[in-house]
């Protein structure tokens, strides 16, 4: 039998509790809301006030921090970091090893090429990559 939960202490000495996505088992922290029909990988951690919309897929190894937005049908490779605050439109895929930066924004139906840095605060248009990204910067 598998635990229901896991609690993990933090830092400042703030107990945060997960329990797991029923689809993938990944560990989702009591106040993070994770459609059902996302995919959340047994080794990757959704902490609260995050948002994982419909049909998301969190590979192994992701962490989505606190109030971050991923959208329907995002991409998330391994190792993906996405900082406090960011959003991932629609549809966006973001290749593995990559981070995104707090309250960076990430365009609808974008690419983040894998091991990238996206800078926090910044933002991606819509459709938009992140070779395009770099080359503007």
């Amino acid at each position: 039998m598998s635990r229901t939960f896991l609690e993990i202490e933090g830092e400042r000495g703030v107990v945060t509790r997960y329990r797991r996505h029923p689809n993938g088992k990944g560990y989702v922290a009591v106040g993070a809301e994770v459609d059902a029909t996302a995919f959340v990988d047994p080794t990757t951690y959704v902490e609260a006030g995050a948002r994982v919309g419909q049909k998301a897929q969190l590979s192994s190894g992701c962490w989505v921090e606190e109030n971050a937005v991923v959208g329907a049908g995002v991409f998330l490779g391994s190792g993906v970091h996405v900082g406090e605050a960011a959003v991932i439109g629609r549809g966006a895929k973001i290749g593995s090893h990559s981070r995104i930066g707090a309250k960076a924004v990430i365009g609808d139906d974008t690419l983040v090429e894998h091991d990238s840095t996206i800078a926090p605060g910044e933002r991606i248009r819509r459709g938009g990559t992140s070779t395009e990204y770099m080359k503007a910067a």
